[in-house]
């Protein structure tokens, strides 16, 4: 963790200043999860190779990310990851209570690793061997061998997971953060597919993503060999946070919900589901991704940062 204050005004500036852009925002969020080139960055930005060149160079010098310099089929390339995954500001010049100090919980949590499901055809599963039982039979969800699925397709209906929460009895819970990787669902692929996919905790809905498609106009980067051409290759990888005060989608607010309405602390578990509500206008399906395939090597990943109580 980063631990930024008054004590050090030249370091709060370089840093503040290089998270003013919401490109190099952008850029960390990638870097949260894998390294990546320049190219890849720009590539998954829609941005000139030369513009986040020059963003990388001013995350940098704020030492938010290391740079290395490869060889490459042409020449080098320039790999980044991030140096911190947390950044914590401390904007008076009171030392900071040691009993107040950030913690964080973490949990990767395997897709094909549901405990509860409703599927509707167009449906299946595979692993990174192969397909898994029999495409489009609801059945086939609950074989014993759905624990190996690394994509998992349906036109409607929902997965639920529970997720271990072994924090303190005493902590207090600052903030919760899911991510995973996801699109929509049609036979073979359509990018254009607009699908609302929800997102519950301890079943509450804390938001909803229209995704904008069923994508597979190209290789998804973790695709194994064996994965045809013509069908889903990749999602998009979407970050809720539920805090003291609201939920947001990718640091933008989509709802009210605050952790207050989660009830999560002194719980063993938390409940997720990751679905299409009947309600919504677009009725598109979902795919979900496991860390072999599409594009970001994860599960299904979750962050819970807390604060212990004064003894």
């Amino acid at each position: 963790m980063l631990q930024l204050s008054f004590n050090d005004p030249d370091k709060l500036v370089s840093v503040t200043h290089a998270l003013s852009t919401r490109s190099r925002i952008d850029i960390l969020q990638l870097l949260h999860v894998n390294k990546l080139n320049i190219i890849e960055i720009a590539e998954a930005l829609s941005l000139p190779i030369s513009t986040v060149a020059n963003h990388i160079k001013v995350l940098e010098g704020a030492s938010l990310i290391h740079t290395e310099m490869l060889p490459a089929s042409r020449g080098a390339m320039k790999l980044c990851s991030l140096n911190y995954k947390d950044i914590h500001i401390v904007l008076n010049h009171v030392a900071a209570d040691t009993t107040s100090e950030m913690h964080l919980y973490e949990v990767q949590m395997p897709i094909g690793h549901y405990s509860d499901c409703e599927v509707t055809p167009t449906c299946g599963m595979a692993s990174g061997e192969g397909v898994i039982l029999k495409e489009d039979d609801p059945a086939s969800f609950y074989h014993p061998e759905h624990v190996n699925a690394q994509i998992i397709w349906l036109s409607e209906g929902y997965l639920e997971y529970l997720l271990p929460m072994d924090i303190p009895s005493d902590a207090t819970i600052e903030s919760l953060e899911l991510s995973m990787e996801m699109c929509s669902e049609v036979s073979h692929y359509n990018n254009d597919w607009p699908s609302d996919i929800s997102v519950w905790v301890n079943g509450i809905k804390i938001g909803m993503w229209t995704s904008p498609g069923d994508l597979g106009d190209r290789r998804g980067k973790l695709n194994p060999d064996w994965w045809y051409n013509g069908s889903t290759q990749y999602g998009i990888l979407k970050t809720w946070q539920v805090d003291q005060d609201r939920t947001t989608l990718d640091m933008k607010k989509v709802s009210d919900i605050s952790l207050t309405n989660l009830a999560l602390e002194g719980k063993p578990k938390l409940r997720l589901r990751i679905g299409i509500d009947p309600s919504a206008r677009h009725q598109g399906g979902m795919n979900l991704f496991g860390n072999q395939f599409g594009d970001y090597e994860q599960h299904i990943l979750m962050r819970v940062k807390y604060t212990l109580n004064p003894a």
